[in-house]
């Protein structure tokens, strides 16, 4: 039998992400289903499904919560150089993916369809994450445009990303590296040294 609702839409919203993400967090986001999500709060699953239009919806939200909590752990200092801020960027972000690798993880499993277009809200979430390491390449370069910089510090992001799939999935090894932080570390360096000389 149907529970009668004693929360309002919004307030089952958020009971459904908090409840969907506890589960990503312990379980892995495969373990995530409606019916699972629907026991943890003690509503239907149609309650969820008034809230959520399908799981990739409730996906996309679950994601964007996790979008803003990566990018509130990439805070730097900014009394440091533009180099030092980047090393700390690309540290708080291995850093957080491996103390919250099921919900990182996440954002990567659930891809949208090509013929899906990303929510402006979403891609906003996106850009936040990015912002921080933008800001230390203006610094770093000032002479280069603003697509130059949006280029060059995503490039250097997808690089730090790579290594943290690598030592997040066990297959570090395979290519001979045992010191993940040392690895970040000198891809930082030496693509700053190379992005520096060749913009000026």
């Amino acid at each position: 039998m149907a529970r009668r609702s004693e929360h309002s839409l919004e307030e089952i919203k958020e009971m459904v992400l908090k409840a969907a993400e506890n589960i990503v967090i312990e379980e892995g986001y495969e373990a995530l289903t409606v019916r699972k999500i629907a026991l943890e709060i003690g509503y239907t699953v149609g309650s969820i499904y008034m809230v959520f239009a399908n799981m990739a919806d409730l996906g996309l939200h679950i994601k964007g919560r996790t979008l803003d909590d990566i990018a509130a752990h990439l805070e730097v200092v900014n009394d440091d150089s533009a180099e030092q801020c980047i090393e700390v960027l690309a540290k708080a972000y291995l850093r957080y993916a491996s103390q919250n690798y099921n919900r990182w993880r996440m954002i990567f499993q659930q891809r949208l369809s090509e013929q899906t277009e990303i929510p402006d809200w979403y891609q906003a979430k996106i850009d936040q994450v990015f912002r921080e390491m933008e800001a230390q390449f203006a610094r770093l370069t000032p002479q280069c445009g603003e697509a130059q910089r949006k280029r060059a510090a995503r490039a250097l992001w997808g690089g730090i990303h790579g290594i943290c799939e690598l030592s997040l999935t066990g297959r570090m090894d395979l290519v001979g590296v045992h010191d993940v932080e040392e690895s970040v570390v000198l891809l930082v360096r030496n693509f700053i040294r190379g992005w520096v000389a060749q913009a000026h």
